[in-house]
């Protein structure tokens, strides 16, 4: 059984709850405001850890409250933060979230230290073959491609969740093993809108274009309806679950955290899925990101629910 290594965000989520999202110069009025652990890096390792993986993170925060209880809530649920640098001269990432009645949310992240995640920080980790390392692109892109290098060295497996959607680097996406996007993302790659009821066929075929080697599995996160992927060998198809939503924030972070530990534990890419898209569906019934993350536990139960009603 591999590890867990997430190379990433660290920061905090302010989130403000109001009926409807308001349209550009208005006001609206709100209803709440929580404060939560946040970073989609962050999120990633909380899931993988919540999952079962033994998980180690790599990332900075600030000198600050925030980043103080970043690892805190990290430790707390068994993540490894020795590789979290402390930035004396930049605050905690913070991400400024409103969330609507439906559960859908607009989010603004200020970076912070999170910013300047450096090269030397995403290769400090030793691995070996079996390892998984999942980045995103919410810290420099020179950091993940360093991190990925020293992974393909190794023989460890490398996760990319392309989100926020950004231009990769030359020769970036040839380093990813597994690329993780939803419909927009996946429109911003192919420089075209992939609609958010796309059929089937037409995310299948979206992301045998995205792919880039025939090794890369892609897959297509696709909210409520479940997940697409295209493996060397096969087409992978994971319907979602119709549950109560409350909050789709880190949503996507519980299904790559859930997806790693599948990889990093050996199981065949149509299980780990099955499985992350049911994390997913638990998390979106709880307020916040890294405070949503389902137990194994707990994820196992909807499974065996989910199997009982089929």
């Amino acid at each position: 059984m591999g590890k867990v290594v997430v190379v990433g965000s660290i920061g905090g989520d302010v989130v403000a709850t109001t009926e409807t999202h308001p349209r550009p110069g208005e006001t609206v009025v709100g209803s709440t405001v929580g404060f939560f652990p946040g970073g989609k890096g962050a999120n990633q390792a909380a899931g993988a850890a919540r999952a079962g993986a033994a998980t180690e993170m790599i990332g900075r925060i600030g000198a600050d409250a925030a980043g103080m209880e970043q690892r805190r809530f990290l430790g707390s649920f068994g993540v490894d933060c020795g590789g979290i640098v402390t930035d004396p001269t930049l605050p905690t990432q913070t991400a400024i979230i409103v969330l609507d009645a439906s559960g859908e949310n607009t989010i603004v992240v200020v970076a912070g230290a999170s910013g300047v995640v450096t090269s030397e920080d995403a290769t400090q980790m030793a691995l070996t073959a079996g390892d998984v390392v999942v980045c995103q692109f919410e810290i420099p892109q020179p950091a993940v491609a360093a991190a990925f290098g020293h992974a393909r060295d190794s023989g460890a497996t490398t996760v990319l969740n392309l989100a926020p959607a950004a231009t990769p680097l030359p020769g970036l996406l040839a380093l990813v093993d597994v690329l993780v996007v939803n419909e927009t993302e996946a429109g911003f790659l192919l420089g075209r809108s992939l609609a958010p009821d796309a059929a089937v066929d037409e995310v299948v075929a979206a992301a045998r274009e995205i792919r880039a080697a025939d090794r890369q599995t892609v897959i297509v996160t696709l909210g409520a309806r479940g997940a697409v992927a295209i493996t060397r060998d096969e087409v992978v198809v994971s319907e979602g679950h119709v549950v109560n939503v409350v909050d789709t924030t880190g949503a996507g972070d519980c299904f790559v955290g859930y997806l790693a530990h599948g990889l990093a534990t050996g199981v065949p890419m149509r299980g780990a899925m099955e499985t992350a898209n049911h994390a997913a569906s638990l998390c979106v019934q709880r307020m916040g990101a890294g405070t949503s993350m389902p137990a194994a536990h707990e994820v196992e139960q909807a499974v065996v629910a989910s199997a009982s009603t089929q």
